[in-house]
């Protein structure tokens, strides 16, 4: 497949007016050349990708554009509460909506042309960096903060099948703004690579809430890497659904570089049919006096595997940290998987962190007690699953996004 690649990558150029050509055929040679991560890469050695797009997705090629004829927008906008939206396809730009904000305070620019190329040692973010034909840039004006939520909707061509499609998107909150942001990745196309590359750049005394949606069943695999670079007393929330693509791994590098900025991570994998997830988050303390909590619950049936990796980060001049970090799981079933791997680096002396990580099945006496109440040996189990994931729903902070998720989650 990767030999095809670039082949597919001239066939591209003819195609359409590529910016950055030289820089760009560098990061597909170096991606070919080293190719998708297999279990001997550290970061990858609980998800073998290289074995699984073998597998499961064989004759991936490149994205050649979008057929506005075959795209399906009417039904996956959602109605359960009042929100701004971005509409993007195949990671093209098709509409934004910004009814409720001060449009004067909120840029939004599209561009296929940039100076910051990288090489990375992470080959996905090569992929991606080659690839990513148009640049999205979210410019937020210091004191504004969202009045509304702003959902962005990542959709596909209905007819969609065996893509490579990337999408790199940059978000600069200024000084005292704040942004309540939701990732609606609710296709239900086929057999898609999607790659996709989030920067957050957090000025002084901000505040994001970012909410990350998989929910509807489908056959994709999905990469998202998302950086988050903090500075004094701003503030970083991300919650992760993660249930409905056949592979979805999520990466988050917090990087807490200001006095007094924090970091909280919340996630939800509940899987089954062999479905394959996983979260991985750095959170780096690069400065003193910050915080960080992490929360991730598993919920795993019918042959699925889920996987947490979670590092705390403590440089030397971190003093005063606080760090906090716990996964749990669920095994409904012997034929689930579960791996986890919690870490801790710590070259400070005054910080208080902790870490850790358990596993096991549903209390077979609880579910007695509820029969024993006239309530069905189903619904018991459904009553204590439900109780399993509340603490994690409980630490979403609006009360909007928390409503149409748990609704999601049932």
């Amino acid at each position: 497949m990767l030999t095809n690649l670039e082949s597919n990558f001239e066939e591209l150029i003819k195609k359409q007016n590529i910016q950055n050509f030289d820089i760009r055929k560098k990061l597909l040679k170096k991606f070919i050349k080293e190719g998708f991560p297999d279990k001997n890469t550290e970061d990858w050695k609980f998800s073998d990708f290289n074995k699984i797009i073998n597998l499961k997705f064989p004759n991936l090629n490149i994205n050649f554009g979008l057929d506005k004829k075959k795209l399906l927008i009417k039904n996956q906008i959602l109605n359960n509460f009042e929100h701004n939206k971005i509409i993007l396809a195949n990671g093209e730009l098709i509409e934004i909506d910004l009814s409720f904000e001060n449009k004067d305070e909120v840029q939004i620019a599209q561009f296929d042309k940039r100076n910051d190329f990288q090489i990375n040692k992470n080959t996905l973010l090569d992929l991606n960096e080659a690839l990513s034909l148009k640049y999205l840039d979210i410019k937020i004006s210091n004191n504004y903060k969202f009045k509304k939520p702003l959902v962005i909707y990542h959709l596909r061509n209905e007819s969609l099948n065996s893509k490579i499609i990337n999408l790199n998107i940059n978000f600069t909150l200024g000084e005292n703004s704040s942004l309540c942001l939701v990732n609606n990745f609710n296709d239900d196309n086929e057999s898609n690579f999607i790659n996709l590359k989030y920067n957050f750049e957090l000025s002084k005394d901000s505040n994001l809430k970012n909410y990350l949606v998989d929910g509807q069943n489908n056959n994709n695999a999905r990469y998202l890497f998302i950086n988050i670079n903090q500075k004094n007393n701003s503030n970083s929330e991300n919650f992760i659904f993660s249930k409905g693509s056949n592979f979805f791994k999520t990466e988050i590098f917090s990087n807490l570089y200001g006095e007094y900025s924090s970091s909280f991570i919340n996630g939800i994998i509940y899987l089954e049919n062999e479905k394959h997830h996983e979260i991985k988050t750095n959170i780096n303390h690069l400065s003193a006096n910050t915080k960080s909590y992490q929360l991730i619950k598993n919920v795993l049936k019918d042959k699925s595997r889920g996987i947490y990796q979670g590092k705390i980060f403590v440089d030397q001049i971190a003093q005063k940290t606080d760090g906090y970090q716990l996964s749990k799981t669920l095994l409904l079933d012997k034929s689930t998987e579960f791996n986890g791997k919690p870490e801790l680096e710590i070259y400070a002396d005054d910080v208080k962190c902790s870490h850790g990580s358990t596993s096991g099945n549903l209390d077979e006496e609880a579910i007695y007690y509820l029969m024993s109440r006239g309530i069905s040996y189903d619904q018991s189990k459904k009553l204590l699953i439900d109780g399993f994931l509340l603490e994690v729903l409980n630490k979403i902070t609006d009360e909007n996004i928390k409503k149409y998720l748990t609704n999601l989650i049932n």
